[in-house]
């Protein structure tokens, strides 16, 4: 039996290339349009007129650099003698954004149903986009004293903030992730008569579950963030703590609260990288 062994390809011989594809590649050399040429000054005047309506200015940054300097030596060396204090309060602020994630990511998907185009009626989803802009657009910080002033001083005024302010910011997430999910499942259910129910439960559901959980896990490193600072005004947690040391001036202490609050928000971001790594 005899094998016939082609030649090798000569390397001057050239694949062909589709013209579509060709195309493409063509266009990430082609030169900027005309809008993007007349957009690029645009762009850079706005930046101007916004660094002098904020008065930016290099040289008071680089003055005041000296008096920076001067703080930063201020808080060495730290003072741990208040140690049980402090990790009792950071208990507390982890706690508090443990139950505010868990129930603002529920409440958050919840919303994200009349929020997601491709799941909800119009007259549906425009109020509800609506209302969470109106949630988005107030500070957490606005709904801590408004919950402070109802159920009083306390850790269940910090969790309430979290919870409302969730919905306003995770919940348009959770609905932009929603509506990117592939349409070739869904219109396979549609065509078959599946109800609203089942399209959501087995074809939208189990392609944005990864990325919910993910933008979940973003939202409780940013609870614990948040609950220091709800602590400022009388929402429990670390930050009430944290303006008395400031109040007092007292800078070991307060240095001792800063490194503590850095050691708890490095290990949970760790610990949620990790976990988006393996589910993503």
């Amino acid at each position: 039996m005899t094998t016939t062994v082609e030649p090798p390809r000569s390397s001057a011989t050239k694949p062909a290339l589709d013209q579509t594809e060709r195309r493409r590649l063509e266009s990430a050399f082609r030169v900027p349009r005309a809008r993007f040429l007349v957009g690029l000054p645009i762009a850079a005047l706005l930046l101007i007129w916004s660094f002098d309506g904020a008065q930016f200015n290099f040289v008071k940054l680089g003055e005041g650099t000296v008096n920076m300097g001067e703080f930063l030596a201020r808080l060495f060396p730290p003072d741990f003698s208040k140690i049980g204090t402090i990790l009792s309060l950071l208990l507390e602020t982890f706690q508090m954004a443990v139950v505010g994630t868990v129930l603002g990511a529920v409440l958050s998907l919840l919303v994200a149903f009349g929020a997601s185009s491709n799941i909800a009626p119009k007259w549906l989803y425009y109020p509800t986009r609506w209302i969470m802009n109106v949630i988005r657009s107030v500070p957490d910080l606005v709904f801590a004293l408004m919950f402070v002033s109802a159920v009083g001083l306390g850790p269940f005024a910090g969790i309430l903030a979290m919870t409302l302010g969730s919905i306003g910011s995770i919940g348009k997430i959770f609905a932009e992730a929603m509506e990117q999910v592939d349409r070739g499942p869904v219109v396979a259910m549609e065509a078959v008569g599946a109800s609203k129910r089942q399209i959501i439960q087995y074809g939208i559901l189990p392609q944005a579950a990864p990325l919910l959980t993910s933008y979940s896990l973003l939202l409780f490193e940013g609870n614990v963030r948040g609950a220091t600072i709800l602590g400022l005004v009388g929402a429990g947690g670390i930050g009430l703590e944290l303006t008395t040391a400031m109040r007092m001036y007292d800078y070991g202490h307060l240095s001792a609260i800063i490194i503590c609050i850095i050691v708890l928000v490095t290990v949970i971001d760790q610990g949620s990288a990790l976990i988006r790594r393996r589910i993503t």
